[in-house]
């Protein structure tokens, strides 16, 4: 997906929370929105490179959203809106392969008291549940998940594994805003339960999806399958 925003290319000074952040604009140091509760601290360092999306809206306090920053030569995008509208795209496009059967998109469907990000529904009538997590933290080449706690990521998972043990389809897709990456794990060391529920639900019948992107300043797109190891 490409936007038809204005992009800035400029550098970032300090993120005092998590929804704002201070960076350089024509000179002057000015207040952008962080679209992202993550930590990102491996990417938002003082004096790297930033691009933000001018977005133009009179009721916003800020004009930019801090969408992605250069760590090196790697450009990650870190807008946490940005993954469910990549995969939509794959989804009709039918560019991940094992999902390609499913005909009916439908974003942001409940199962219980889980609302999920898509439930795809094929030919036959047969139902699946898909669940989308962005993934934003990478070290030489391995990339984890999550870079902050998330107890709604496990409540997520755990919703899954009852829908699949219900007869539905389930799965979890961790998009890699990023590309030329090894694998994906869980991040044990930042959320144990997290780490503990994906491979309960794998053990289970859920599906473990890992696909990284093509990140460009002024788009994005889902690039190809990554290997995933569960420890």
């Amino acid at each position: 997906m490409k936007t038809d925003k204005r992009i800035i290319k400029t550098k970032f000074i300090k993120r005092p929370n998590r929804f704002q952040a201070y960076v350089y604009i024509d000179g002057q140091e000015q207040m952008v929105h962080v679209p992202n509760t993550g930590r990102c601290k491996e990417i938002l360092v003082p004096g790297s490179t930033v691009l933000l999306r001018e977005e133009n809206n009179p009721t916003r306090k800020t004009k930019y959203d801090l969408i992605a920053g250069y760590k090196g030569d790697k450009l990650i995008n870190i807008d946490s809106q940005i993954p469910n509208k990549v995969v939509e795209e794959a989804l009709k496009e039918k560019r991940i392969k094992p999902l390609a059967g499913y005909t009916n998109i439908q974003r942001e469907k409940f199962f219980k008291n889980s609302r999920f990000d898509f439930k795809l529904t094929n030919n036959n009538g047969h139902e699946y549940y898909l669940e989308v997590k962005g993934v934003t933290l990478e070290k030489e080449g391995l990339t984890k998940f999550p870079d902050a706690p998330t107890e709604r990521g496990r409540k997520h998972l755990l919703e899954l594994v009852e829908a699949k043990s219900k007869g539905y389809g389930a799965g979890v897709l961790f998009l890699i805003q990023m590309k030329d990456v090894k694998k994906f794990m869980p991040n044990e060391e930042m959320d144990e339960k997290f780490s503990e529920a994906l491979r309960l639900a794998y053990s289970n019948g859920v599906d473990i999806y890992a696909y990284d992107c093509e990140v460009g300043e002024d788009f994005i797109t889902l690039r190809k399958s990554i290997p995933v190891e569960l420890q």
